[in-house]
């Protein structure tokens, strides 16, 4: 039964609540005293950390300054914990304690020092007492993990009562994000939770029976999240990524310690490289779809040169509904599906048809991304179908997003279908021909996209269509679709006329987009995921008034 739009707000309203109340009931009233307990005498190893670290943030922080989330806090001397702090975002990369892996690239002597001084600082202000940003679970599953890593940095010559703080304290919040974890945010947040306490189990002294228990909950979340396909549950090409960075040190303290491993761990990594190498463009960035920001070179390398799967990218990942022509040099990605629940949705886009298409090492066409260290209005309007390369149909995003501070940002409606058809040929050209019903409940329109990508590579055909179901030849009365083209900020514009505009790469390398029906226009635009931050752009659009042109085509060619 299809529900209306009030019966499935209140279906939200209502779910929402119950998660709440539930939540309450679970965790009850938290006190330091229901956490309490003895610590570990010792650590047992300190997991490799592979995360890129800089000599220059390091010798900042040493000198009272911190270079987190694109903002710098100058301490003056006090402790960072006593500062009101940039943004929110600054605040969780403060707390989670990821900074610690710069300084192991500075002098050994003043970077224990720091290290020693802030850990103590954040024990006395923030270690003692339960509640806030610093005790989400997903901040402090990061923090025990940035501390089991790097306590060869912060226990360099500590006195005794310092080394018995910081492992009263690691044992202290074990105990308490065991008690959370199943209450921890769906997706990427209660998986990375998992981890933290099966590297915990590990690295500090633990019961067989409790080592057992975290490499079952580990798997049962690893199971559930890292699909089939090897893509994550999120759909956020990026969340490969950021996982393998915290699984494959994991996997590797399991073999150097000579104990069993969670059964799903090396099924799960090696699932998940075929995914990342599927939304990699042949420059090295990943696709920017639903969440995904910039990935740094060094980032993606640092986990690439653990791949044993080798082999060609995936023509489709079916389980998080993904499609791939490539063909030669040209790379066309498409989305082509939808959130995989109501909790997911929360960092989910309305992109849905939306490429990207890149051409050796040159992206051409992208997805605005999503800022990194941006606000929150600024990430919602990242989530727009606007900021995507797809068609918007009357100023309207295909998927709706809920602006109630209730519910949170999830999706709320839009699209619940998705068709897709593949057309591979002999030849070696592919296609695919795929719409979704995003648009059919506010305006009683399907709209369909059609890509199609030559046996050379040197040409892609496109395809944009709105018509009524049932009826594709009926007449539509009205309603205006743009068609956006994002372009990547490297690529410079050189119009040749009404219908064509040359894109040019750094290197030379130019293609032409060419559409007959209708003219092409150049309009202002902002990249959102650039690494220097917000960044100005360029988008290429086609306008289509529906009861005129219901219908255009337009092509991508290679130039000499």
């Amino acid at each position: 039964m299809q529900l209306s739009d009030r019966q499935r707000l209140l279906y939200l309203y209502l779910r929402e609540g119950w998660r709440r109340f539930s939540r309450r009931l679970a965790l009850g009233k938290i006190s330091a005293v229901r956490f309490s307990g003895g610590a570990p005498d010792r650590l047992i190893v300190a997991p490799t950390d592979l995360h890129p670290a800089d000599s220059f943030a390091g010798e900042e922080i040493t000198a009272g300054r911190f270079p987190l989330a694109g903002r710098i806090l100058d301490c003056e001397g006090e402790s960072p914990f006593a500062l009101e702090l940039p943004s929110e975002e600054f605040a969780v990369r403060l707390h989670s304690f990821g900074w610690l892996r710069h300084l192991r690239l500075v002098d050994p002597d003043k970077a224990a020092h720091t290290a020693r001084f802030i850990v103590d600082d954040w024990l006395q202000s923030h270690g003692r007492v339960i509640g806030g940003l610093a005790w989400r679970p997903d901040v402090a599953a990061q923090r025990i993990i940035a501390w089991l890593s790097h306590s060869p940095v912060v226990l360099k010559d500590a006195d005794y009562p310092f080394y018995r703080r910081f492992l009263k304290s690691l044992a202290f919040q074990v105990r308490y994000l065991r008690h959370v974890a199943d209450t921890t945010r769906d997706g990427e947040p209660r998986l990375r939770v998992r981890i933290a306490l099966a590297m915990a189990s590990i690295a500090m002294p633990a019961t067989a029976s409790k080592m057992r228990n975290a490499a079952r909950n580990l798997d049962a979340e690893l199971d559930r999240q890292i699909l089939p396909d090897g893509g994550h549950c999120s759909r956020n090409p990026r969340a490969a990524l950021d996982l393998l960075l915290d699984l494959l040190p994991l996997r590797q303290t399991y073999v150097n310690l000579g104990h069993d491993m969670p059964l799903q761990l090396i099924p799960s990594i090696d699932r998940i490289y075929p995914a990342l190498r599927f939304f990699r463009h042949q420059g090295g960035e990943l696709a920017l779809f639903n969440g995904a920001t910039y990935t740094l070179a060094n980032e993606l390398m640092s986990v690439l040169r653990y791949d044993e799967t080798g082999g060609a990218p995936f023509k489709a990942l079916p389980s998080i509904n993904y499609d791939r022509l490539a063909v030669k040099e040209t790379v066309v990605l498409m989305d082509t599906g939808m959130p995989k629940s109501i909790d997911l949705s929360a960092t989910h886009s309305a992109g849905t048809l939306s490429i990207e298409m890149s051409s050796g090492k040159n992206r051409f066409i992208v997805n605005s991304g999503r800022p990194r260290f941006a606000g929150d209005a600024m990430r919602q309007m990242a989530r727009m179908t606007a900021a995507h390369s797809v068609a918007t149909l009357n100023d309207t995003s295909s998927s709706r997003i809920s602006t109630s501070r209730f519910l949170g940002p999830i999706i709320i409606g839009g699209v619940s279908k998705v068709n897709v058809v593949r057309a591979e040929r002999d030849s070696g050209a592919d296609g695919i021909t795929a719409s979704h019903d995003g648009y059919l409940q506010r305006f009683g329109l399907i709209y369909e996209r059609d890509i199609f990508v030559s046996a050379s590579g040197t040409e892609i055909r496109g395809r944009e269509r709105f018509f009524k179901p049932g009826a594709p030849g009926a007449a539509i009365d009205k309603g205006t679709a743009v068609v956006r083209f994002h372009v990547h900020p490297n690529i410079q514009l050189y119009p040749a006329s009404d219908n064509e505009v040359r894109l040019v790469a750094p290197d030379g390398e130019a293609w032409a987009l060419t559409c007959l029906d209708i003219g092409i226009e150049e309009e202002e635009d902002v990249f959102f995921a650039d690494p220097s931050g917000v960044r100005a752009s360029r988008q290429l659009t086609l306008t289509m008034p529906l009861a005129e042109t219901p219908e255009v085509q337009w092509s991508l060619a290679r130039r000499r």
